[in-house]
C-alpha cells in the first residue's frame, strides 16, 4: 500500500487530508513539526510527503534539504503564494506546489500524478465490480467490456480517482469539459445517469442535494 507523510502543523487540515487520502486507499502517517517529521522519515519509508513551509522548530525548505538527497517526492502545501517562494519549493527538489486553500480533489489528483510519475502506482483502478485500463482506454465489468464515450469515460475516472467524496458538479464539468460550469446547464446529470446505467452504478453513484455526486464505497 502507498504510504504518505503529511507534515502540517495545523490538526484540522492534517485529519482532514488522512481522511481523504485514507478514503481513496492511501495509508498516511503525520508529523505536527519538522523535528517530528525528521524523526519519522528516518524511521519509516515513505512513498511520498505532502509538506508545509511554515513549520515549528524546523520550517519545510529546511525539511526539504533534509529530503531531498532521499528518494522521496514531496508536494509542498503552504498559504505562501508568492512566486519566489514557489520556485525556491521547486528549485530544492519538490515535485509541486498547492497553495492554501486548495479544493481535496485537486489535492488528489496531484497525488496521483506525483506517484505515477515515481511509477509508485498503476495505470488501472478496480472498485467492485468495474475495472478501468488507463493505458489500454478500456472499461470492463465483471470482465466483459462496456462502450463509453469520452465524457461517460472522464467521468468514472474521476470518480474511481475520488471514491466517497462529493463531487460539485462544477468540479465535475470543469475537470471534464474543461469550461466554466453554467449552474442552469443539465450536461453533467444527463452524463451521470447515462453513465450510471451503462454500468448498472445506479444506486453506488449517488445525488447529493445541492453538490453533485458521490461514488459510495
Amino acid at each position: 500500500m502507498i504510504h504518505i507523510l503529511v507534515v502540517e502543523d495545523e490538526r484540522a487540515i492534517v485529519d482532514l487530508i488522512r481522511l481523504n487520502l485514507e478514503m481513496s486507499g492511501y495509508d498516511s502517517d503525520y508529523a505536527l513539526d519538522g523535528e517530528e517529521a525528521i524523526r519519522k522519515i528516518d524511521h519509516s519509508a515513505y512513498d511520498l510527503i505532502l509538506l508545509d513551509i511554515m513549520l515549528p522548530k524546523i520550517d519545510g525548505f529546511e525539511l526539504m534539504n533534509y529530503i531531498r538527497f532521499l528518494d522521496v517526492p514531496v508536494i509542498f502545501l503552504t498559504a505562501k503564494s508568492d512566486v519566489k517562494d514557489r520556485v525556491a519549493g521547486l528549485k530544492l527538489g519538490a515535485q509541486d506546489y498547492l497553495t492554501k486553500p486548495f479544493e481535496i480533489v485537486e489535492l488528489l489528483a496531484r497525488v496521483e500524478t506525483v506517484l505515477r510519475r515515481y511509477r509508485k502506482i498503476g495505470q488501472i483502478y478496480r472498485l467492485f465490480d468495474i475495472e478501468l485500463d488507463m493505458l489500454a482506454h478500456t472499461v470492463k465489468k465483471s470482465g466483459s467490456g462496456i462502450d463509453l464515450t469520452m465524457k461517460e469515460y472522464s467521468i468514472l475516472l474521476l470518480f474511481l480517482q475520488n471514491p466517497g467524496t462529493a463531487l460539485y458538479r462544477e468540479t465535475i464539468y470543469e475537470r471534464v469539459w474543461g469550461g466554466s460550469y453554467l449552474g442552469d446547464s443539465r450536461t453533467v446529470d444527463l452524463h451521470v445517469q447515462r453513465l450510471r446505467k451503462k454500468i448498472g452504478w445506479e444506486e453506488r453513484i449517488v445525488a447529493v442535494y445541492k453538490v453533485g455526486y458521490r461514488l459510495d464505497i
